[in-house]
């Protein structure tokens, strides 16, 4: 049975369960897990059908969360959380204890990043920790900007589905993202934030 768009309460209760659930970002729906609650992301590659070798980044609501989730995390990546964050920057760094090894990639990193969407974001606080999460797409299909194209395939794995209650346009970009495990910023891939943009902070 294909879900139709669930309350806060009840998306948060899926959630604790260790269900996986589907929920906006500023720039596209995304499906995902609680990383407290969920032993590991096999759900969200489930649902996906995507190779599980491709690590999945997790959602923060706090600046501090990169230091918290990142272990020697360089001085640059705090001037890019700073600077672009809430927004579509994904950092990855090295994790932390306080990541799962399930939850890290096979070199020990994990990418963080703190949307720029308020549905998202009272997700996570209510949740109380991150939410690992992939766009709510099957593998080569397009990832949607609005809660009615999303695949009926994905609605119907997940626990709940939450519609953006502030109905903000999606982008339909996705995330930049940055290795900061090295010595400088590593651009892994361009997305809405551009290389041009991060240069200029240097």
């Amino acid at each position: 049975m294909t879900c139709v768009s669930s309350s806060m309460d009840k998306t948060v209760e899926a959630l604790v369960q260790g269900r996986a659930a589907l929920y906006p970002t500023e720039t596209v729906y995304g499906v995902g897990v609680a990383v407290r609650y969920a032993a590991d992301p096999t759900i969200i590659y489930d649902i996906k059908h995507r190779e599980h070798r491709k690590p999945i980044a997790w959602l923060v609501d706090n600046l501090k969360d990169l230091d918290v989730y990142g272990k020697h995390v360089p001085e640059f990546a705090r001037v890019l959380a700073r600077t672009f964050w809430p927004g579509p920057l994904t950092l990855i760094v090295n994790a932390s204890d306080k990541v799962p090894q399930a939850f890290q990639s096979p070199a020990g990193t994990i990418g963080l990043r703190m949307p720029n969407n308020d549905t998202a974001l009272q997700l996570i606080a209510h949740v109380g920790c991150p939410l690992a999460t992939s766009s709510a797409n099957v593998s080569g299909n397009k990832a949607q900007c609005s809660f009615d194209l999303v695949d009926d395939a994905i609605k119907s794995s997940v626990g709940a589905c939450l519609a953006d209650v502030s109905d903000t346009a999606k982008s339909g970009v996705a995330s930049t993202v940055v290795d900061c495990t090295g010595d400088h910023p590593v651009m892994v891939r361009t997305g809405a934030i551009t290389i041009s943009d991060i240069q200029a902070l240097s």
